[in-house]
């Protein structure tokens, strides 16, 4: 008798146990299902089915709405963005970068002047240059001569050139009575004085026969004038003379219109010459048919030291400032929230079983080592009791 009641006992646990095991394991898997199914609602005529949709379907929009909130907030981050792209590493990258494609696409590019001017839509550059040069320079040629042929030689050259004039005067007259004298000693001297007698005397015919026989022959009447020629260019007074009379002359032409001494002056002429002069040294055809590198080979390595490093640095700096503001504009949450809003439900559900599908099946085992264990409990309660 006894052994049938503890066999009876240990069949009734092992029931009871697997009863419970069975039903805490199916209920924990049902649960599992009823977070993804079903996916619609069911409906019994106009009355939906309660526990219809399962729940991620149900609350789609709300998953939706706070998976696009945590992708925000937690993983595409500014600070993670900054953290993986404005990097030293990267911004030295950059800098090589865009420092070897201004060397190869510019700076030593095979490209002239003019054919950077046509990639930026101007054409007939040099054509068009010469032709603004040259009326830019008629205009001034004209101002020029306007300027130098209105008003008296004292309104129009500057005072500076006036005073500085004024004060060259003694050196002038020096060197005009200093080559006088010189002349005056030479043997041409001698001979212009000898003509001068000559011519003068035969001039006055019998009065000059007289002054001859006087005289004796020119030549000691030419060597006498010779004499106190020099000796008047020699005279302090000459010097004052000849100053005062030149002072007295520049004072003069001061006053006299620039364009009476200036009538008859070849004006085109000079302004042709000139515009061939500036045509030929601008050259501007042939300045514009040469490359960069021409003009400028060590642009390659200035610009290593001050353009590439301070664009990468302001790109860097301005990404950094407007990466927030950008990230805002773009709306990942919205768009987020958007993509998972077009997923199928089963592709929720993949993606969520692919993720948790082994720890849903812990539970479903932990689910049915717990109804078994609360079977075995229940059987020793029933057991105990009746006994009692």
């Amino acid at each position: 008798m006894e052994k049938v009641i503890r066999l009876n006992f240990v069949w009734t646990i092992l029931f009871m146990a697997f009863i419970g095991a069975l039903i805490g394991g199916l209920t924990n898997h049902l649960a599992i299902r009823m977070l993804f199914r079903p996916h619609e609602a069911k409906y019994i005529g106009s009355w939906r089915v309660p526990f219809t949709p399962g729940l991620i379907p149900k609350r789609r929009d709300e998953l939706a709405r706070q998976f696009g909130k945590t992708v925000t907030n937690y993983l595409l981050t500014p600070d993670t963005f900054r953290k993986k792209l404005l990097t030293p590493t990267m911004q030295e990258k950059a800098e090589q970068f865009l420092q070897e494609k201004l060397e190869v696409h510019v700076l030593h590019s095979d490209k002239t002047l003019n054919d950077w001017l046509e990639v930026a839509g101007a054409t007939d550059v040099a054509e068009k240059a010469e032709r603004k040069v040259l009326d830019v320079l008629d205009v001034q040629l004209a101002s020029i001569r306007v300027k130098l042929t209105t008003g008296t030689v004292e309104e129009v050259l500057p005072e500076a050139w006036r005073l500085e004039a004024a004060e060259r005067i003694p050196a002038v007259t020096d060197y005009i009575l200093g080559r006088s004298e010189q002349y005056f000693a030479s043997d041409d001297g001698k001979a212009m004085f000898r003509k001068l007698i000559d011519d003068f005397l035969a001039s006055k015919g019998t009065l000059g026969s007289m002054v001859n026989m006087f005289f004796g022959e020119s030549e000691t009447l030419v060597g006498k004038v010779q004499r106190e020629a020099l000796k008047f260019i020699a005279a302090p007074g000459t010097h004052e003379l000849v100053n005062r009379i030149i002072l007295n002359e520049w004072e003069k032409l001061q006053q006299r219109p620039v364009e009476e001494l200036l009538s008859g002056f070849d004006w085109d002429g000079l302004f042709q010459a000139v515009r061939c002069y500036a045509v030929k040294e601008m050259a501007i055809a042939s300045r514009l048919d040469k490359t960069l590198y021409e003009y400028w080979p060590e642009g390659a390595e200035w610009a290593a030291q001050n353009v590439t490093p301070t664009l990468t640095d302001f790109a860097f700096e301005q990404a950094g400032i407007q990466l927030e503001n950008s990230l805002r504009k773009l709306k990942i949450d919205d768009m987020v929230k958007e993509q998972v809003d077009s997923f199928p439900v089963t592709v929720l559900e993949d993606l969520v079983l692919g993720i948790s599908k082994r720890e849903f099946k812990m539970i479903t085992v932990l689910g049915a080592i717990l109804g078994g264990v609360i079977g075995i409990v229940q059987g020793l309660i029933v057991f105990a009791t009746n006994l009692t």
